[in-house]
């Protein structure tokens, strides 16, 4: 259990962090503007002000060690096929989840005020990437990867960032992206990396709500129209992810 001390202690205090901020957001935007009721410009606020409050302490107290010696390493192309890869998992990722039993979604509203205000893409695609990449990998995966063997390591801190997102709707996918992030990051030693993963993929999920609002209710044949070019879409897609893996395999080095 003594190996575990550190990790569990970091989820605690990043689960602090997004309970406590919200409430206390929540209350004080109450007495200043009378008004009590959520709205979008309230979650973004305070998943704003949660994940600022998590990169200063990650970063601040050392728990996510950072610094320049990466990318003085010239790493482009690791960082070029990473994004590469991001692009390659979203519709695999989307069939998957429609192959699997529909699970409930807690937090549809919440995400769907945050992604159609302009102000929700600080918010989600570059504060939550980096305060993400920082408790999981850069802080909880750094410290299992001390312990335990590499594999362990990496399915547990994909596991606890799947559970960390509290919808059940999102567990497939957070896990499978954990499970990625957590190879880029112990091949890597940096979360440079697995943060330019993370912001392309929350990127691309902003870009296609707000160029295809109803994509949230479409499955892939509504919007390839056909069984074989959903088919066709999904090899693609092979086509993108594989050979980035492969590049990444070749290229990563700790």
């Amino acid at each position: 259990m003594k190996n575990f001390a550190k990790p569990l202690w970091y989820l605690v205090c990043f689960l602090m962090i997004q309970v406590l901020v919200p409430i206390i957001i929540n209350f004080v935007w109450g007495l200043v503007s009378g008004n009590a009721d959520i709205t979008p410009m309230k979650l973004i606020v305070a998943t704003s002000v949660t994940n600022i409050i998590a990169i200063a302490l990650f970063f601040g107290l050392r728990w996510t060690p950072f610094t320049r010696a990466y990318m003085q390493s010239h790493p482009w192309g690791v960082l070029f096929w990473t994004a590469v890869a991001s692009f390659g998992v979203v519709i695999p990722s989307m069939g998957l989840q429609e192959l699997m039993p529909e699970l409930p979604n807690f937090v549809e509203d919440e995400f769907d005020g945050i992604l159609s205000n302009r102000w929700g893409y600080l918010a989600i695609a570059i504060l939550a990437p980096v305060a993400e990449e920082a408790v999981f990998r850069g802080a909880i995966l750094r410290s299992l990867l001390q312990h335990v063997r590499p594999v362990l390591a990496i399915v547990l801190s994909a596991l606890l960032f799947a559970l960390i997102h509290m919808n059940p709707a999102q567990l497939p996918h957070a896990f499978l992206v954990g499970l990625l992030l957590g190879w880029i990051y112990y091949r890597t030693g940096s979360i440079i990396p697995t943060i330019l993963y993370h912001w392309v993929n929350n990127t691309v999920a902003y870009v296609t709500y707000n160029l295809l609002p109803q994509a949230q209710d479409l499955r892939l044949i509504d919007l390839f129209g056909s069984q074989s070019r959903v088919l066709l879409a999904v090899l693609f897609s092979q086509m993108i992810l594989v050979p980035a893996l492969y590049q990444l395999h070749l290229r990563m080095k700790r």
